[in-house]
């Protein structure tokens, strides 16, 4: 019988009681978060479990929600049974003033590049980690880019029109500016300089 999401469900409820919280099942996927300090021992009883076996790491990745105080930084571990098929998204929040959490890289190896990624690129700390250092970007940086911690572009800046950054600005490519939008080729009719 295959495994199904309510007996992962099931079985998570038996072993963790109402530690583990939020279950959904977004496109079927079933998703769910426990405390931080719970990573492992879910991770492991996910691996370990005879009827589980999630022993495939397909991604490790972060997100950050700014609004949520105290758990501003989700750790997301998506995770494969490959015997059933079956896959399943597992998340945990901490702060963004003390972002630690224990690392996986003991029960996954393929976790080590990723938990540098998302330190890299969140400043989330995996404690525990071999040789946790910046992976993509310089190690001279003192932010993490991917934090949503700077405000949108005003899009009304001049220095960001188009035509700075070469997609406009010549005559006859589609891009003449009128008070009602773009000029196209076809709508021109002589207006401007011919096409050769």
């Amino acid at each position: 019988m295959p495994l199904s999401n309510e007996q992962i469900k099931h079985k998570l409820v038996e072993k963790f009681g109402e530690q583990i919280a939020d279950f959904t099942e977004p496109y079927g996927m079933l998703t769910f978060s426990a405390p931080k300090e719970l990573n492992l021992k879910v991770l492991n009883f996910l691996y370990d479990n005879p009827d589980l076996k999630f022993r495939f790491l397909t991604d490790l990745c972060a997100v950050h929600y700014p609004d949520q105080k105290g758990s501003e930084l989700a750790v997301v571990y998506h995770l494969h049974n490959l015997e059933d098929n079956v896959r399943i998204r597992f998340k945990i929040f901490t702060g963004v003033d003390q972002p630690d959490v224990y690392t996986a890289t003991g029960l996954f190896s393929a976790a080590n590049w990723m938990e540098r990624e998302t330190y890299d690129f969140y400043g989330i700390n995996f404690v525990g980690h071999p040789n946790l250092k910046r992976i993509l970007n310089v190690d001279e940086m003192d932010y993490f880019p991917l934090r949503k911690e700077y405000p949108l572009e005003d899009q009304t800046r001049t220095d960001k029109d188009d035509e700075m950054f070469g997609r406009g600005g010549f005559e006859g490519f589609g891009n003449e500016r009128t008070d009602h939008g773009t000029l196209i080729e076809a709508d021109k009719k002589g207006e401007g300089e011919n096409i050769i």
